[in-house]
């Protein structure tokens, strides 16, 4: 039996929002502070949903974590997870609850994790040792999920056989590989730093409603009163 660490969280993605967005806005705004509400402005008008990532059957935590922490730096909303005999895990200490700012989504079988890439319009590309695509190469493809496999046996035969391509970094020194979340690092800052194309409206709004969410304590309660619900009193 796998010794519990107290450090590793299981993640499962944001739940679904219970209010339309726009009454969660109106509602939670009044009590945040405005150095609050304008960050939140300036981390959604920087989000992109045309660049995502794919982690497969990724077992490190610490490495599940720094690639949450990497898509939140890049702007990178979107990550797509198939969850392997771990299932997928990050650690408190390196995410620093980075998750709940991105959309994680979780599938146990690769097919099903292509079929809504493709179904959304991405190209999918799968980081393979000696591949001749680079990162830079995938620049110019509109929306691309790049997928980065586990530790020691890479993508999965199944992935691979589903993906568009495949991709490599460069290498100048004697290794032959980086770290799994090195890498996606570099790869994401190498696809969004001249900018991807930013969210419809639609995702804006319903982004400003969940980060909104989770900078309020008991924001169901606040919404709750602002509706004239509040049974409490």
């Amino acid at each position: 039996m796998r010794a519990v660490d107290p450090d590793v969280i299981e993640i499962e993605g944001p739940p679904p929002l219970e209010h339309a967005p726009d009454v969660v806005i109106e509602a939670l705004s009044a009590v945040v502070t405005p150095q609050r509400l304008q960050r939140i402005e300036e981390v959604v008008a920087n989000r992109t949903d045309h660049l995502a990532i794919v982690l497969d059957r990724i077992a490190d935590p610490h490495n599940s974590s720094a690639v949450l922490r990497s898509a939140d730096a890049f702007g990178v909303q979107a990550v797509h997870v198939i969850v392997g005999d771990h299932g997928f895990r990050a650690s408190r200490g390196v995410s620093k609850g980075t998750h709940r700012w991105l959309d994680v989504t979780r599938y146990e079988h690769a097919d099903a994790c292509a079929r809504r890439l493709k179904r959304d319009g991405f190209a999918i590309y799968v980081a393979a040792m000696g591949a001749k695509t680079t990162p830079d190469d995938l620049r110019d493809v509109p929306r691309v999920a790049v997928v980065f496999g586990n530790e020691h046996r890479g993508v999965s035969p199944q992935m691979r056989e589903l993906a568009d391509g495949a991709f490599s970094i460069p290498m100048r020194g004697f290794v032959e590989s980086l770290n799994v979340s090195v890498a996606a690092a570099i790869t994401m800052q190498a696809l969004a730093r001249d900018g991807r194309p930013r969210l419809d409206a639609r995702r804006r709004e319903e982004l400003r409603a969940r980060f909104l969410m989770n900078s309020v304590k008991n924001p169901g309660a606040v919404i709750e009163r602002f509706l004239g619900n509040d049974s409490s009193g």
